[in-house]
């Protein structure tokens, strides 16, 4: 898988579980510790995730890592 194309879809399904859970960007960001802009980029596939943030955004999200990721 191309790196674009992996950071669209982990960036697809964070928002997918954000949404879920009726959670704003800003709250996302809060609860993980991550900027709400860091947020959006991620979730627009801007962003090259390093392990250390995926792991506090899936803690946030109430899921483990691996679910993050295709």
């Amino acid at each position: 898988m191309e790196p674009k194309n992996i950071k669209l879809v982990v960036g697809e399904r964070i928002r997918a579980l954000r949404l879920k859970r009726a959670m704003s960007q800003e709250e996302l960001g809060f609860e993980s510790g991550l900027h709400r802009n860091y947020i959006g980029g991620i979730e627009r596939g801007e962003r090259n995730v390093a392990i250390v943030n995926l792991a506090k955004l899936a803690k946030a999200l109430g899921v483990r890592p691996r679910d993050l990721l295709p």
